[in-house]
């Protein structure tokens, strides 16, 4: 690959800080300078081999400012599982004593096996290649990755995707599902492009039953051209999880100049769909493999210019300024541990990680939390109510003073119908009723981003901060941009050692790889029932019609 040539002066450069990054041809670890050029921020570093690489790092200079309010360093871990080593991060992850985040999330790649090819995944067992394994740990293996990630202290890990590959191309996911529930994991998502759920809709009732909380499912776009992978299937899906009461999250990788003119209509969608769909989590691509400066920036789009796409296309109905990034949420875990006095589960990602806001529906339209609830001056209310309990302060005082003050900072006039907010957040917060939220948040739909990192604008201070992980058969916790970023010393050095050859995995299977690739059954040209296809994209039952299956805008 070319070095990157960079000719401008770097007196335009607002050096904003220093980080290390990696060369995103070699790995070595480097110094890289994080900056501000013409309102967008930027990552710098050299490589004494291969040169120069600068690549936009977010786009937009004024929201990196307002994020960056809320970083800060989260609890760790009490108990590493592995030792820091002098070359240092992201060298030996899994997790060293230098995290300062503990699992918000964990992964469980229970296959690497998919039934589709996606031009853009990492995924897919190429048959033939030599070397190529199919990764599928035991259920015996999974138990134990489950049990380690509950053994996480100060706080036991309690969330759970189950991802792949394609996880539901294992016909014993129901009894891995009760396996992780079995360990004490209350949260379980199921990521899915939906597909085996669309062609076998019980399967929905079947995970639902066994514990699954949330279908986390791949949604692109609302139309062939940018949602090639389940544009046809989505609806028998999303019909078959609104039978079997499954909650619905739409996960879009969002590429420039792919589907990044669809994010409005994608939320429009979910808007319809409500009653089923609890959240769209917009995912910027990251960029793998070897590619030119050119080429990432015709591909590269960040959380900033997301958001800027989502207001512009949702009529303004969705502000730029309706978005917080994660780590915003931790004044409210901190008040809650000043209260009981003990460790709680706390988001302490990086504040460029990932951002989100909670909309609601008046009648068409669709009204942001923020439109009725002063977001900024709650948080720092709750962080002075927080330093007057940490001083000592009567709690039952402090809860009372809470709940006369709580309702200063909802605009009743603009609050949803039939919503009393500030009744809500006290039941939450002060008495830890959560079960009325629960009820809320299946009348919101969350909007949310999150932008995990490649090779070109890996940032240590950010690795440091994840609280997405993977769980591994030989007991380590390794955070999400290391396993992927860094493949050759996680995802496929960990899969390739516990995982069986192709070969082997079909004599012993008797099945083929080929067997479990989707044949397109539901696509294009088949005809579907109106009340599988219509419903799901309208919520409204209809009479039973033979007609062509299509996913309207």
């Amino acid at each position: 690959m070319a070095v990157d040539i960079i000719q401008e002066s770097d007196l335009t450069k607002h050096v904003i800080t220093e980080t290390r990054s990696i060369c995103p041809e070699c790995n070595l670890i480097l110094p890289a300078t994080v900056y501000e050029k013409d309102g967008k921020v930027y990552m710098e570093k050299v490589c004494p081999e291969h040169g120069k690489t600068e690549e936009l790092y977010f786009g937009s200079y004024e929201m990196y400012v307002k994020f960056s309010r809320y970083l800060h360093n989260g609890k760790g871990t009490e108990h590493p599982n592995v030792r820091k080593i002098s070359c240092d991060c992201p060298n030996n992850c899994g997790l060293c004593e230098s995290h300062l985040s503990h699992t918000g999330l964990a992964n469980i790649v229970v296959t690497n096996r998919c039934d589709l090819t996606c031009w853009y995944c990492f995924f897919y067992v190429k048959k033939g290649v030599e070397g190529a394994y199919v990764y599928e740990p035991t259920l015996e293996e999974i138990k134990e990755m489950a049990e380690n990630l509950r053994a996480e202290r100060p706080v036991p890990g309690n969330a759970v995707q189950i991802t792949g590959g394609e996880p539901t191309l294992r016909e014993d996911l129901p009894e891995i599902i009760r396996i992780i529930k079995s360990a004490g994991v209350d949260h379980i998502q199921l990521n899915t492009n939906g597909i085996n759920i669309a062609l076998h809709p019980e399967l929905a009732k079947i995970y639902r039953e066994a514990g699954v909380n949330t279908l986390y499912m791949s949604f692109d776009g609302v139309t062939p051209k940018t949602n090639p992978k389940n544009h046809w299937e989505a609806p028998y899906t999303i019909e078959a999880c609104r039978k079997a009461g499954l909650g619905i999250v739409l996960v879009p990788t969002v590429i420039k100049s792919v589907n990044d003119h669809e994010l409005g209509a994608i939320i429009r969608f979910a808007q319809k769909n409500m009653d089923i769909i609890r959240a769209v989590n917009f995912q910027p691509v990251s960029l793998t493999g070897r590619m030119t400066k050119s080429e990432r920036e015709k591909y590269r789009i960040t959380i900033p210019d997301c958001i800027k796409r989502i207001e512009e296309q949702t009529d303004g109905e969705i502000t730029a300024d309706s978005f917080f990034p994660v780590p915003s949420c931790a004044p409210i875990t901190h008040f809650v541990e000043a209260l009981t006095r003990k460790p709680q589960y706390e988001l302490s990602i990086h504040f460029a990680c990932g951002a989100g806001t909670y909309v609601f529906k008046d009648g068409e339209k669709l009204v942001p939390i923020t439109k009725f609830v002063d977001v900024e001056g709650l948080l720092e209310y709750l962080k002075e109510k927080t330093e007057e309990l940490e001083m000592g302060a009567n709690k039952y005082v402090i809860a009372a003073k809470v709940l006369a003050k709580l309702p200063s900072f909802i605009d009743r006039e603009n609050q949803p119908e039939g919503i009393n907010f500030a009744k809500l957040l006290y039941n939450a917060l002060v008495r830890h009723n959560y079960s009325a939220l629960g009820e809320l948040h299946k009348r919101t739909l969350f909007i949310g981003l999150m932008h995990f990192q490649d090779k070109y604008n890996h940032d240590e201070e950010r690795l440091r901060r994840c609280d997405i992980h993977y769980l591994t058969p030989d007991n380590r916790i390794i955070p999400f941009c290391a396993f992927n970023v860094l493949p050759e010393w996680y995802r496929d050095a960990v899969q390739a050692k516990f995982g069986i050859p192709v070969e082997e995995w079909e004599k012993k299977t008797g099945k083929t790889l080929e067997q479990g690739l989707y044949r397109g059954t539901l696509r294009r040209g088949q005809k579907a029932v109106a009340n599988c296809a219509v419903g799901a994209l309208t919520g409204q039952k209809q009479d039973h019609k033979v007609v062509e299956l299509q996913v309207k805008q």
